[in-house]
């Protein structure tokens, strides 16, 4: 045995690896740096005395930066909505006061046009009661004449000439039937009865009664004479036609019930004649 190996030594134990340790913080580049320094352990007696460690991790700030980025992100996309929910609902409230505007113009177009239709209807039935009254006074007229001359008969009703042949040809159609457009020989309508008779004088005559009533001249039913045409309704927009034959009568092509007759004026008063002979 050595005799040294019984001398005890006097060296102080050392230090634990993890006995005495420093720590270190900065921030490097947006990381947080932490350094541990202190002795090194004896299996480590060659590397430096003080060794650093670092340990990088997110700061708070880049969090918070982030965050803040997302948030005002979002508030900017909200506002932008609502700008544009706002225009919606402007142009959606303009179209409708539009439309409303349209339809109570519309209405009122339509009331104005009913109103007006409405004041023409009451003109043209005030126009055909007049019309009517008118055409009754002249037939009370023509009848209390036509009695007058059936009681005392003129000489001035008796047909010569030209007269006498116009009637004696409407004389000579009594009885034949009516047939509206027909100028005979064998059927008649009124007017074509009465183009007939006046072209055995040499008298032309328009074909319709709206026509005849407007040739010759305009005579009173007071004054009539043998061959004066006779008609209904309007001058120049007659509806029917005949002939004063003398004595209060008349000839013409009535309707397809009777035919071609002869008849006292009181029996279907005229309105009006005209001379053409």
């Amino acid at each position: 045995m050595s005799q040294t190996a019984q001398i005890p030594s006097h060296r102080k134990p050392r230090r634990a690896a993890s006995s005495t340790r420093a720590l270190r913080a900065g921030v490097t580049g947006g990381f947080l740096t932490l350094a541990v320094a202190g002795a090194a352990a004896p299996a480590l007696a060659a590397e430096p005395s003080a060794a650093e460690s670092t340990l990088e991790m997110p700061t708070l700030g880049s969090t918070l930066a982030s965050s803040a980025a997302q948030s005002a992100d979002a508030t900017q996309q909200a506002a932008a909505d609502y700008q544009l929910q706002a225009q919606q609902d402007q142009a959606a409230a303009k179209a409708k006061a539009t439309a409303k505007k349209a339809k109570a113009e519309a209405d009122r177009k339509a009331q104005e046009a009913k109103e007006a239709a409405r004041k023409a209807a009451a003109r043209r039935a005030a126009q055909e009661k007049a019309e009517r009254a008118s055409r009754t006074a002249e037939r009370t007229s023509l009848s209390t004449a036509s009695s007058n001359t059936t009681s005392a008969p003129s000489t001035a009703t008796k047909a010569t000439g030209n007269a006498a042949t116009l009637i004696n040809f409407l004389k000579a159609q009594v009885g034949k039937a009516y047939v509206l457009g027909s100028s005979g020989p064998s059927s008649y309508d009124c007017s074509g009865l009465t183009q007939s008779a006046f072209n055995q004088i040499g008298i032309s005559l328009p074909r319709v009664s709206q026509d005849q009533s407007n040739q010759g001249t305009a005579v009173s039913l007071d004054n009539l004479q043998p061959g004066d045409l006779l008609y209904w309704g309007a001058r120049g927009n007659a509806y029917h036609v005949g002939v004063y034959i003398g004595g209060g009568k008349f000839i013409g092509a009535q309707n397809p019930s009777t035919g071609i007759v002869e008849r006292d004026l009181s029996y279907d008063p005229p309105s009006g004649a005209v001379r053409l002979l």
